[in-house]
């Protein structure tokens, strides 16, 4: 009996190694990074895995009139079309993450080959580069997506994530760029030119990896802001063609004047979740540099 009771209890260098690993943790990760990470993971599990667990199949199904209020059928009530609130917040979560995401990614990739090529190549490359993106950069953003979108004929999510990741990466081209022309005159980037190593693989193994934490974070930025701007798309008439995102609910909300008529369940929560999804981005951006840098963690 004694032996079994030793056997269910940790062993003093367990305890040792557990409480080791969680002050690690907490040195690593600042109570700002896992509140956002957390805040993070719930919305994406709601968006991802709500639809599963609470048995909702179709958000686009009628289950009431006119904005009725909540109740146990809608448990946050009907939007103007008479779906579920509830189920069209999930749905719609799941869409609007998964453009900010190609958006992100497209930007982020965009902006890292343009800048990086410019950055190491330097000389007319670097000024043709560097002159493109500042006129992209003259051109208003809302602008080219307006036009990109009456342009296209039909707009699908991963369209409508191409679009925006397009329009968003010359700020991360020119930062991008700046880091690169420092990097290049390192003593590592050196002794792997005169190594023989070919120009693509001194980008890939000797610059990008030393600006690792910057591109985690500029791609964090780019995912909120596709985010953000697919939502001001949709209120404008200009979203996905067919299912539901955050922007498409207000869009419907605003149109069918829920705010006027009181109706604060076709508003307040994809309002909500926008505004939750943005800040727990913008957590883990403003924390990410304090993982990668050890120096800027607080004791």
């Amino acid at each position: 009996m004694t032996a079994d009771l030793n056997l269910q209890k940790p062993s003093a260098g367990a305890r040792v190694w557990a409480t080791s690993l969680w002050h690690s943790l907490q040195s690593v990760f600042s109570p700002r990074f896992m509140f956002g990470f957390v805040l993070m993971l719930l919305l994406l599990a709601f968006g991802f895995l709500g639809p599963v667990i609470f048995n909702r199949d179709d958000p686009m199904e009628f289950v009431g009139l006119l904005y009725d209020p909540p109740s146990e059928e809608a448990w946050l009530g009907t939007d103007n079309f008479g779906h579920d609130v509830f189920t069209q917040l999930m749905y719609g979560t799941r869409t609007s993450i998964v453009i900010g995401l190609i958006a992100g990614s497209v930007a982020t990739v965009i902006g890292i080959l343009i800048g990086t090529v410019a950055g190491f190549q330097g000389g007319m490359v670097e000024e043709i580069l560097m002159a493109l993106t500042n006129i992209v950069i003259t051109i208003p953003s809302i602008v080219i997506l307006i036009l990109l979108s009456i342009a296209f004929k039909t707009r699908s999510i991963v369209g409508m994530g191409v679009i925006i990741g397009v329009t968003a990466w010359p700020w991360t081209a020119r930062a991008v760029r700046a880091q690169t022309s420092s990097l290049r005159t390192r003593e590592h980037v050196d002794v792997a030119r005169l190594s023989g190593t070919r120009t693509l693989s001194l980008i890939i193994w000797e610059i990008i990896p030393y600006m690792l934490s910057y591109i985690v974070m500029a791609f964090v930025l780019q995912l909120n802001s596709g985010i953000l701007q697919e939502a001001a798309l949709s209120m404008l008439g200009l979203g996905i063609d067919r299912g539901v995102s955050l922007g498409i609910m207000l869009q419907w909300a605003l149109l069918w004047e829920s705010v006027r008529t009181g109706a604060w369940w076709a508003f307040i929560p994809p309002t909500l979740f926008l505004t939750l999804i943005a800040f727990s981005l913008l957590l883990l951006q403003s924390s990410i540099d304090e993982i990668f840098n050890p120096r800027l963690r607080r004791s």
